[in-house]
């Protein structure tokens, strides 16, 4: 699914929000300062997906982008983002490090970290936000590379240019099977970008089989509340068969129905006793972490805890254990 965003149709005291709730909500929460007068704000843009990528295209006047350190604790699934400038110019500033991008540059930036982008003269660039478990490398490596530019001098990262720039113009004309059949693609190239910056070309060859386990339990911490997380949809996301997922979570003593039951029912164990679900259900908590029935939920819950959802909340209230204890 993609969407456009035009501030040309939106009431001039309404543009800063608008531009703010679409990116809060699409793309990456941060603080964004408009340098123009509310009345001259102008940004157009579209954000779509690429699989598991994120891809925002966006074309405004000037602008200083942060992500303060009260940001970064949000609940976004720890991200690399990649910043390909279109035109003119921008800086990027994460940790003790500055890029300053021209056209065909880009750089990385971490979202679990505070950064800030400077855009004096406006921007044209496309933003590609790639989870961290997706590229599969070390934090250590990442931080090397953050808040570094990457342009036509470097042979990988020139080719890179030109493979995101024609992705972020053509993605809109593909399908659900075409986009996913880049996504993979897509993380790979930028992993050669890293590795070979890096000079450590064993990031590059090293293969996905040796962080396919730590992938898949990210994935499955990432996606623990949903209704639809099945085994099938597991191991399409991670380009395996099902059978081969069993397998790779054996190696551990894991069986995934087990896993998730338990790793749902703690969840839901901790927010019975918390004072700000208190006015939700026995029912409403157990449906928001992937329990379908109630009272399959209530009787699964007691056969792990010894007390019924209830009988747990009454206990909490009661001050007879701790909301986690």
């Amino acid at each position: 699914m993609s969407i456009t965003f035009d501030t040309t149709h939106v009431p001039p005291s309404d543009r800063a929000e608008a531009v703010r709730e679409v990116i809060w909500s699409r793309v990456v929460r941060v603080d964004i300062e408009h340098h123009p007068q509310a009345e001259r704000i102008s940004a157009v843009g579209t954000v779509s997906s690429v699989g598991a990528l994120n891809v925002c295209s966006v074309r405004s006047n000037a602008t200083v982008v942060r992500r303060t350190a009260a940001l970064v604790r949000d609940d976004l699934e720890p991200s690399l983002f990649l910043g390909l400038q279109v035109s003119g110019a921008s800086m990027v500033v994460q940790g003790d490090r500055e890029a300053v991008l021209r056209p065909g540059d880009f750089a990385v930036y971490d979202t679990t970290q505070p950064y800030t982008l400077v855009n004096e003269n406006g921007i044209h660039q496309h933003y590609f936000r790639i989870p961290r478990r997706e590229l599969a490398l070390p934090a250590a490596a990442l931080s090397k590379v953050t808040a570094v530019r990457l342009g036509r001098d470097h042979p990988v990262a020139d080719l890179a240019s030109t493979y995101f720039a024609r992705l972020a113009r053509t993605r809109l004309r593909m399908d659900l099977q075409q986009t996913c059949s880049v996504e993979q693609p897509s993380v790979e190239l930028l992993r050669a970008v890293i590795a070979t910056y890096l000079g450590d070309s064993r990031l590059a060859q090293e293969p996905l089989e040796s962080t396919l386990q730590y992938r898949i339990m990210e994935y499955l911490h990432a996606h623990l509340a949903e209704h639809d997380l099945t085994a099938a949809r597991i191991a399409r996301t991670h380009h395996i068969s099902v059978r081969y997922l069993y397998t790779i979570l054996a190696r551990s003593g894991i069986t995934l129905g087990d896993w998730l039951r338990a790793n749902r029912l703690e969840q839901c164990r901790k927010e019975l006793g918390h004072p700000r679900t208190r006015s939700l259900t026995v029912a409403a908590i157990a449906h928001r972490w992937g329990f379908t029935s109630a009272s399959h939920f209530s009787r699964v819950f007691k056969e792990a805890y010894g007390v019924s959802p209830s009988e747990w909340r009454k206990l909490v209230d009661q001050g007879a254990v701790g909301p986690t204890g």
